[in-house]
């Protein structure tokens, strides 16, 4: 059964009417090759142009024989997120749909994907006091995850003691394989599976590994939700790895409405904007999204167009940055109401201790807890199979009769990091050493392996494989031990994740992005007991909690955070909520150093193109004294400013939209400043900034401003007086720069001043 999300029954009724139609005369004279489509159309006409569709092509079908009818199929008609429809259709029924009335943009569907305990101790987040006091927890606030759908019967969708349903909820539980109207509760509150298409891209879901409901067979939605809004559990852990107090979200007590658009290959555009249109229209507070494509204009980008409609119905968006770094310029989901999230370490660690025969000891880490091994020997690539691929383990790439017994080196990339210990197991290795190479950097990951596994860094792999190389050159050559630790505390953090994609963004350079950056490696969250924590089929085992990494772990974070500001600041906007956390977030690290960014070195010191404004610190969020705000007309002058089109506005605006003669200035709480590098004389750029009194009543605000590298920057003026809560009063930065840098990018921060509050916007100067 079809789907369309929509107010009142009226509207349905005519949908159907016009289905009804669809089946009787939709043909084509075209090809029969045909392919989904996301149609925008201006607001209020959609209903015409599929009526005007249906009219063409039924005249079209009176001059057709039987044999060249091509039945296309309408999948979902946007009515919240956006105004238009999704449909499968040939290339002369797009063209009909081009010419009709109303149409503004189409482009085809595609696939988009995933960006895939301690966390809130980490963050400072302790019961009963600030953010988690009884005030704050009580307030409802729905959390929507677009994902891979959840575990219902999972420990940390409890609903003990909760209240009942909210009536300002609108949402329903669909049922499907596997999931009843009794699969919610209090906790879980709507729950849907949107999948038209993907099947229509990959074909039909395979009910022997997945659910066409909203179950979660893949573990990544009950992780997510989970991790941004679960109950308290105690002594949760990865077979006893990881156990610390209790597992929670990060705002333990809010809803969540769960919306399964994600499959085995990915998640369908089309999907993905049925899952944001429903979770509008049911009334969420916060939509987290952890998953996303490549970066792209905002006109093609149909996160971007879906979360404008969010934001302008005042729901809060989160996003993943993306898993693509430490590359430069690889952030995705970079619209300016987007919240992008990237992904830092915590102070948790698994150490693993390698010892090779030189007696170098090297430090990895692991999430096994068994036994270590002593002196074995070492295989890798000709000692272990010497075929394509040996190196990287990939599969079938290793000989039994070379492997078997052994400690195998495999290198990372070419294949799943799960897969290669799945190898090495299947043909009798005993461990594996999983070695970074120079795109992967120092990072240390945890990843559950079916086999003892530990985790290398980039400068210890190279120790290592030297040593290999060189045959060891002592009495005990190529042999290593390793002994596990299991868990520990304290080490330092936050770091930025090597794979946490970077800026600038190449859709929106004018914008600092990523925004902020949050736990997302070795998080320990919820899991679906329809998944192994490996995800290999081979792998048997099954848990109640797992332990993966991604940005796709950072995401929610954020999500359950901006719900904890949003109960106690319930009259905020989504702007106000994210400059709130972007002005306060850490640029230093438990150590009091300067944040580090693994992709360059853990002695490396991040940039905000790397983390945004800094690591999220929920505690000082929830009073930021002072906010950026804006509104629906300063992000449509924003695309003004971009040379948009007045078509390509209408895609976000669903009305006319006429630009003013001068856009101004976005008032975004971070500034990116690009100029031409080359350039004989200075250059110089201004920009004017409003901020809002949330604080004292009566306060005084100093500028003190940290200046980039190569460039003068003069705030005027220097003092900003309030009289009341709620006045806003506006500055303009002038940046005067070099005329030319080797470096290309320089970085700084401008900080507002008073005896409570420190209101930081990081600067980014990029010599292009």
């Amino acid at each position: 059964m079809l789907f369309f999300p929509f107010c009142d029954n009226r509207p349905m009724m005519f949908i159907r009417s016009l289905l009804f139609l669809f089946f009787l005369f939709f043909t084509s004279n075209a090809s029969s090759f045909k392919q989904t489509y996301v149609i925008h159309t201006v607001k209020t006409n959609t209903k015409d142009i599929v009526s005007s569709l249906l009219n063409s092509l039924q005249t079209d079908s009176n001059i057709q024989d039987d044999n060249d009818f091509a039945l296309p199929e309408i999948h979902y008609i946007y009515e919240n997120a956006m105004s238009g429809f999704s449909a499968t259709l040939t290339d002369d029924q797009l063209e009909t749909v081009k010419n009709s009335r109303g149409f503004i943009s189409a482009y085809p569907d595609e696939l988009l994907s995933l960006h895939t305990t301690h966390s809130h101790e980490f963050l400072g987040l302790e019961f009963g006091i600030r953010l988690w006091n009884e005030t704050s927890l009580s307030s409802d606030v729905i959390i929507g995850l677009v994902d891979t759908g959840i575990s219902p019967e999972h420990v940390s969708f409890r609903d003990t003691h909760m209240p009942p349903v909210p009536s300002r909820w609108r949402g329903s539980c669909d049922e499907g394989t596997n999931f009843s109207s009794s699969s919610c509760n209090k906790k879980i509150i709507g729950a849907g599976a949107y999948y038209k298409g993907y099947e229509s891209i990959v074909g039909k879901i395979n009910e022997t590994t997945d659910f066409r409901s909203a179950r979660d067979a893949q573990g990544h939605g009950t992780h997510t939700a989970s991790t941004a809004a679960g109950d308290i559990v105690r002594k949760a852990s990865y077979f006893g790895v990881a156990k610390g107090r209790f597992a929670s979200g990060m705002r333990f007590s809010s809803r969540i409405a769960a919306y399964k658009a994600c499959w085995a290959l990915g998640c369908a555009s089309t999907d993905v904007l049925a899952a944001i249109d429903r979770a509008i229209l049911d009334g969420v507070d916060v939509i987290s999204l952890s998953l996303g494509g490549s970066s792209r204009p905002f006109y093609v980008d149909p996160i971007a167009i879906a979360a404008f409609g969010a934001m302008q119905k005042n729901v809060f968006v989160s996003c993943s940055a993306g898993n693509s770094g430490p590359a430069k310029s690889t952030v995705s989901n970079g619209a300016p109401w987007l919240m992008t999230v990237a992904a830092s370490y915590t102070d948790r660690t698994f150490p693993a201790i390698v010892r090779i025969g030189t007696g170098k000891k090297i430090v990895g880490s692991s999430l096994y807890k068994g036994r270590g091994f002593e002196n074995l020997s070492l295989a890798f690539n000709t000692t272990a199979g010497g075929g394509s691929g040996a190196e990287f383990c990939i599969r079938n790439s290793l000989r039994r009769e070379l492997v078997e017994g052994k400690i195998v080196i495999c290198l990372r990339g070419a294949g799943g990091r799960t897969t290669k210990g799945e190898e090495v197991k299947q043909n009798g290795g005993v461990a594996m050493l999983l070695v970074s190479r120079v795109t992967e950097g120092e990072e240390l990951l945890a990843d559950p392996h079916v086999l003892p596994a530990v985790s290398i860094g980039y400068s210890d792999g190279v120790v290592l494989l030297k040593y290999i190389a060189g045959g060891g050159g002592t009495a005990n050559a190529t042999v290593a031990s390793i002994g596990f630790r299991g868990t520990e505390y304290g080490a330092r953090a936050p770091i930025v994740a090597a794979f946490s994609s970077r800026g600038p963004s190449v859709a929106g350079p004018e914008i600092v992005k990523p925004d902020i950056s949050a736990p997302g490696l070795n998080i320990l969250a919820g899991w679906s007991p329809f998944s192994s924590p490996s995800l290999l089929r081979s792998d048997q085992r099954r848990v109640q909690f797992n332990i993966i990494s991604g940005t796709s772990m950072a995401c929610p974070h954020v999500s359950g955070i901006a719900a904890l500001i949003k109960s106690v600041h319930g009259d905020w906007s989504p702007a106000m909520i994210k400059s709130a956390l972007l002005t306060t977030a850490s640029t230093t690290d438990n150590r009091n150093q300067p944040i580090g960014d693994m992709g360059a070195g853990p002695n490396s010191a991040a940039t905000a193109f790397d983390f945004g404004a800094g690591h999220v610190d929920p505690t000082r969020a929830v009073d930021p004294g002072l906010v950026y705000d804006l509104s629906t007309v300063d992000y449509l002058n924003y695309l003004c400013s971009l040379d948009y089109t007045s078509e390509r506005i209408l895609l976000f605006s669903g009305t006319n939209y006429t630009c003013p003669a001068s856009p101004g200035d976005l008032n975004y709480p971070s500034f990116a400043v690009n100029l031409a590098n080359g350039a004989k004389l200075k250059t110089v750029r201004s920009y004017r900034r409003t901020v809002t009194n949330v604080g004292s009543p009566a306060c005084e605000y100093m500028a003190h401003v940290e200046e980039p590298k190569g460039v003068e920057v003069r705030v005027e003026p220097k003092v900003l007086k309030f009289q009341k809560v709620r006045e806003r009063l506006s500055y303009t930065v002038t940046f005067a720069a070099e005329a030319s840098r080797n470096s290309s990018s320089s970085f700084g921060a401008l900080v507002w001043i008073s005896d409570k509050h420190k209101v930081r916007s990081p600067l980014a100067v990029t010599w292009e």
